[in-house]
């Protein structure tokens, strides 16, 4: 019983430090473009370049 007085605050603490970062990062702007990575590695050209003499 008496580990919950440690654990409920803990468990507490432990969700509003993952609020605050979340929306740090959302404020930041790390959210912004979901799709850009995504598209970028089909869009990449990997066919070998030819050589320049």
């Amino acid at each position: 019983m008496e580990s919950l007085f440690i654990l409920i605050p803990l468990s507490i603490l432990a969700v509003v430090i993952a609020l605050l970062l979340f929306f740090k990062m959302n404020r930041d702007g790390q959210f912004e473009d979901d799709q850009g990575p995504a598209w970028s590695i089909l869009l990449d050209d990997d066919r070998p370049r030819k050589k320049s003499n």
